[in-house]
């Protein structure tokens, strides 16, 4: 009770139903000291889709996620509120519906309950997934874009990759490549010896954010499996250990890593955008359709430059960053709680900046017609129009960019 202080927005109910399931993974090692029921408890209110109201501010990322974690647990014991079947209720009430008597905490269970990661780690999973969708989406995009532009396909020839091997560069390679193959626009002279470095070096800065995910989804990996409470109990020892294995600072690193990583995918696609809208290579200034008193797609860069900016922000690093708390014992914390908030915003941010460069690709290559690109990016373009309409005069674009937004983040990327 005293531990539940959290404020700020309300943690998302997806990321809470990872938090309860990792709570639960961590505590079934048997090392935690915690009854059957406590656990089961947890799990319940994961298969019921019973989401505890959880705040994102108050964990220090050290000493576990407190703040978090006590909020998480609250209604286990009758106490605080969930999110149910889209109610909020006082938890009291909500196990009356399914007559679920409060737990009775037995010695340990409260410590084993507040401390541990779950919070920071249930935000990098999230965020972790959402990233490796993005990487997908920044390849067939960037492809896209590159297509629009009138860009060449020799920078992703696996020869050239080959002498570089890093696994991210040679993967997004070979996809940029597939994307690019059997196009008609690809036959066509080029303008231009070389193109920018946003469509040439696509392999190498999409490759790079891939491989730091891959980085990220290890330590994940590992913090999943892993007892993240203390005390911790040894029970064929008969031992008792008190250490850290609740300092978050692993996945603080990771998550300010996963952060930059995600930022740069939006920051290269940014500049692909602006180059389409340039008037280079036979393109009309900002894409405009109809030309005279209408803007084409002018501002929407000036909506991906804020953001862009605004990522610039977010990535400065939260694990550089201690204070001291418990009058001096806390005296090393990891901030990982904010490395792990902050994450959650690039990410959607950078899902907004891709979004936009699809609204402008495909705007652009309606400009190239009637040659056609590959098979599968006519298909991307085709399910894109069933969301989003060609821009042949102005009109309010906000819906379009949401529009937008929410194709790169749903959609089944080849």
């Amino acid at each position: 009770m005293s531990h539940a202080c959290g404020t700020g927005d309300e943690v998302p109910e997806e990321v809470v139903r990872l938090m309860l399931l990792l709570k639960a993974q961590s505590l079934s090692y048997g090392n935690s000291g915690v009854q059957v029921a406590t656990v089961q408890r947890l799990l319940d209110f994961y298969n019921r889709e019973m989401y505890p109201v959880v705040y994102q501010q108050g964990s220090l990322g050290a000493s576990g996620d407190l703040a978090p974690l006590a909020h998480l647990c609250l209604p286990l014991l009758g106490l605080g509120e969930v999110n149910y079947q889209g109610y909020r209720l006082a938890s009291a009430d909500a196990l009356s519906l399914f007559s679920w008597p409060p737990i009775e905490l037995e010695a340990k269970e409260g410590l084993a309950l507040l401390n541990g990661t779950q919070f920071m780690l249930a935000y990098g999973v999230h965020c972790t997934l959402r990233a490796q969708r993005l990487a997908n989406a920044a390849d067939a995009i960037g492809a896209l874009s590159l297509e629009a532009f009138g860009g060449q396909n020799q920078p992703f020839d696996a020869r050239l990759h080959q002498l570089r091997p890093h696994a991210g560069q040679v993967t997004a390679a070979e996809r940029i490549r597939s994307f690019l193959s059997n196009s008609e626009l690809q036959d066509q002279p080029k303008a231009a010896v070389q193109d920018p470095y946003s469509f040439r070096c696509q392999p190498q800065v999409h490759g790079a954010s891939r491989d730091a995910f891959a980085y990220v989804a290890q330590v994940l990996e590992t913090e999943c499996n892993a007892v993240t409470d203390n005390p911790n109990v040894f029970p064929a020892d008969d031992a008792i250990l008190s250490g850290g294995n609740f300092h978050g600072q692993p996945l603080a690193l990771a998550l300010d890593f996963l952060a930059i990583a995600v930022a740069e995918l939006g920051g290269i696609s940014e500049r692909r955008t602006y180059q389409l809208l340039s008037g280079q290579r036979g393109l009309p200034p900002f894409l405009v359709a109809e030309p005279g008193l209408n803007s084409g797609l002018m501002i929407p860069q000036y909506t991906a430059a804020g953001i862009v900016s605004q990522n610039k922000q977010l990535c400065t690093p939260a694990s550089v960053d201690s204070i001291v708390s418990s009058n001096g014992q806390e005296d090393h914390v990891s901030m990982g709680a904010n490395a792990a908030t902050k994450a959650r915003r690039v990410v959607e941010n950078v899902e907004q900046l891709i979004g936009i460069e699809l609204l402008t690709a495909a705007q652009a290559l309606a400009f190239r017609r009637p040659a056609r690109t590959s098979a599968a990016l006519e298909q991307i373009v085709e399910d894109f129009r069933q969301k989003v309409a060609f821009v042949s005069r102005d009109r309010v674009l906000y819906p379009d960019l949401q529009a937008a937004a929410a194709f790169v983040r749903t959609y089944e990327w080849p």
